[in-house]
């Protein structure tokens, strides 16, 4: 599996998950290398993982797992290359569906650590991988990007890092005052606010992802056009129906738990859906109220309008077609980057 840093450092821990597995995971070995390129590794910068002592170890069902720290030079805005055994079944792996890198998958056997997968299956979902720990200079910060498909990429050409956090890093490595600071991309494609599906809802997962990343200081908060949306797809719920009111106390309660524990908050406007498969006139209404209390409501300690970012200024309720990758909703690579550089950098600035 391939992972793009942000920020760099001297040594490096691997964290593996087992949230939604139904057994123990069995890791039969781990390791971390630099990338070469497709799914070679750098030899000699193979490491192998431990996770407390072990190189072999079970991970409860439901439970994750942090390896031990290697010394390893991790670059700023490189590829790192993560390998896992899992000896046996696997039974049904926690993945993420979106990771829009390739990864690699073996035949049969342990070929982690090895410089290049031999005849070997790929896709574009990560398995059992929840994150990657730089170690960096006591100065760095992280923020931390929470939303849906729109914040993970889905739609941007894969293998290229064009999501708007993968642009942002970008942005914050090339400006001196920024370039200490990491970004976190916890965006899950099909997530929404207040109810659960694809992965569970933004609210039940918002410990997890946000507030055990370690030295987050700021959260981008863009979440909420599935809530709107899927209330209109065949099949929905008396329950799938909210209100700009239920949106409105969701993103309350996000911003009160972040401040209990000294992040900044910042949310961003819901972009333009006209002419997406659920797309709906009373849709767009609640679309609008949410971004006029976004943009108004003071509740946030900051905003970022990605709506203005990436709408069409002749028909401001619908993406503009530069952007469009043609379902109305998600934008293409310079959509992505046009929403990152709607992001001022100086929001990022400790002093404020």
């Amino acid at each position: 599996m391939i992972v793009r840093t942000s920020i760099g450092g001297r040594r490096a821990r691997v964290q593996l998950s087992n949230a939604f597995g139904a057994s123990a995971l069995k890791i039969g070995a781990a390791h971390l290398a630099l990338r070469d390129r497709g799914s070679a590794i750098v030899p000699s910068s193979d490491r192998a993982l431990t996770f407390g002592g072990k190189a072999q170890f079970a991970i409860p069902s439901g439970a994750e797992a942090l390896s031990d720290p290697v010394d390893l030079d991790v670059p700023k805005l490189g590829d790192l290359v993560i390998s896992i055994y899992v000896p046996g079944d696997a039974g049904s792996p926690t993945n993420h569906l979106t990771g829009l890198h390739t990864t690699y998958i073996s035949k049969a056997g342990d070929f982690s650590g090895a410089a290049t997968f031999p005849d070997a299956n790929t896709t574009q979902s990560w398995y059992w991988l929840s994150g990657v720990h730089v170690l960096a200079p006591p100065d760095a910060g992280l923020i931390v990007a929470f939303g849906d498909s729109i914040t993970d990429g889905a739609t941007s050409t894969p293998d290229t890092d064009n999501s708007w956090p993968s642009h942002l890093a970008r942005r914050l490595a090339a400006n001196k005052s920024t370039a200490n600071l990491a970004i976190v991309n916890e965006g899950i494609s099909g997530n929404r606010l207040l109810n659960d599906g694809a992965g569970i809802s933004a609210l039940a997962r918002f410990d997890r992802d946000v507030l055990a990343q370690p030295g987050v200081k700021w959260l981008i908060v863009l979440e909420g056009i599935n809530d709107i949306g899927f209330a209109a797809l065949p099949g929905a719920q008396a329950s799938d129906t909210v209100t700009a009111d239920d949106l409105i106390s969701a993103h309350k309660q996000i911003i009160e738990r972040a401040h209990l524990h000294g992040i900044k908050a910042i949310g961003a406007t819901l972009t333009p859906y006209t002419g997406a498969l659920y797309y709906t006139d009373r849709g767009e209404e609640l679309r609008q109220a949410f971004n006029e209390w976004i943009r108004n409501g003071k509740a946030y300690d900051a905003v970022i309008d990605f709506d203005m970012a990436v709408r069409d200024t002749e028909n401001p309720k619908q993406i503009r077609a530069a952007y469009n990758i043609r379902d109305h909703l998600h934008p293409n690579d310079p959509g992505y980057k046009a929403m990152a550089d709607a992001v001022d950098l100086s929001l990022f600035n400790r002093r404020k």
